[in-house]
């Protein structure tokens, strides 16, 4: 049986590249980074070879990456370091971020770290009020600001000079997930205002276990992990060092291809909504999916209410296609995605969201089609 994954905002499959320039690193270098032998130092060089390709193509400087074990270490450092290092007692969010981020806040708030905890409207595309973000950033106190650029599950894109622009206006700290955009726009950390920026690399056909977490030189924190004095005394413990290697290289890639791969990307997701929209009546979407307001690699399709709602996602499986989604909550008993709650989908529509990479094909995205339509018919649908 064919299988077509359209998972790709979960996680990616290995460029071919990065698997050979980990192997290499795996082979040939083993000695610890923090050792001051020759062994060492060579490796320490790869490391630093690393931070410095992620400085470059984020027009950042070296000093201000730190490498972390994915997005979700990269964001609660950001968030508990940040909000430590100023005393800050109000953040600003939104109800529809990851919970990497929700949770942390939630916690801070519930260990009285901070005292306010405030979340700007957001629209039924996911689209975030700046006018009500201004308004929560008027109080009398500095504030923290932590916005997503792009929904994991939605795909829509939240304009993050705008969110700097407003939050250097009234001097508050403002923290980006940008973890699904990350290798797939280009960020130009001296024209984007955030103090904090987070990569994982596995997003972007790099390892997983390993990420990075851009800290604007403007700012200074404490670390979250103690221990050695690795990563500039920010983060105790030995780096992983295949890991890193592979997630430079990895960007390095994206980063070149980058033009290329948008352009194949939203052609894909452009011919996949045409053909929903013409082969599935009462097919709907969840979150933007302009191209200039929405994530290329994301899709978030609303189905009609069927029998079958619970286990659409099974029944893709079983037919070959790997996909995620749920719903908004129906029931006591049936949490569901709180992102699609935090929209007010409707909840007897069963959501799925595809997501696609630069090595999906038309043919995977036709079988994908074909799968659907068959679901479709089993439920009277088509």
């Amino acid at each position: 049986m064919k299988r077509v994954y359209l998972d790709n905002a979960a996680t990616t499959p290995l460029d071919s590249d990065v698997i050979a320039e980990m192997t290499n690193v795996m082979q040939n270098f083993y000695g610890n980074p923090s050792a001051i032998h020759t062994l060492g130092r060579e490796v320490r060089t790869l490391v630093e070879k690393a931070r410095k390709t992620v400085a470059t193509l984020l027009n950042a400087s070296p000093a201000e990456i730190f490498f972390t074990s994915g997005g979700t270490e990269a964001d609660n450092t950001a968030i508990r370091c940040g909000i430590a290092a100023y005393g800050i007692k109000h953040a600003i969010t939104s109800k529809i971020e990851h919970h990497a981020v929700e949770h942390t806040l939630d916690m801070l708030l519930k260990e009285g770290v901070i005292d306010k905890l405030s979340f700007v409207n957001v629209d039924e595309k996911g689209n975030v009020d700046y006018s009500h973000l201004e308004e929560l950033l008027q109080s009398n106190e500095r504030s923290f600001v932590s916005l997503m650029h792009a929904n994991n599950e939605l795909g829509t894109l939240t304009d993050m000079e705008k969110v700097g622009d407003l939050c250097e206006k009234y001097n508050a700290i403002y923290h980006a997930d940008t973890v699904q955009t990350m290798g797939h726009y280009a960020h130009d950390v001296r024209k984007l205002k955030a103090h904090f920026i987070v990569c994982a690399a596995h997003k972007l056909h790099g390892p997983k276990g390993v990420g990075f977490l851009y800290v604007n030189n403007s700012i200074k924190i404490p670390p979250m992990i103690y221990g050695g004095a690795q990563e500039r005394n920010m983060r105790g413990g030995t780096e992983n060092v295949y890991g890193i290697v592979g997630l430079a290289k990895a960007l390095e890639i994206a980063y070149a291809e980058m033009t290329e791969h948008q352009t194949h990307i939203q052609g894909l997701k452009d011919y996949f909504i045409a053909k929903l929209k013409e082969e599935i009546p009462g097919v709907k979407f969840n979150g933007e999916t302009d191209a200039d307001k929405s994530l290329y690699t994301v899709l978030n399709v609303s189905f009609p209410e069927m029998d079958m709602a619970d286990i659409l996602l099974f029944n893709l499986d079983i037919n070959g296609v790997c996909a995620s989604g749920g719903s908004a909550c129906s029931s006591g008993s049936n949490i569901g995605s709180h992102v699609l709650n935090g929209i007010k989908a409707d909840p007897n529509r069963p959501a799925v969201r595809f997501s696609f990479s630069k090595f999906t094909t038309k043919e995977d995205v036709d079988y994908a089609l074909g799968v659907i339509k068959t679901i479709m018919k089993q439920n009277a649908l088509v």
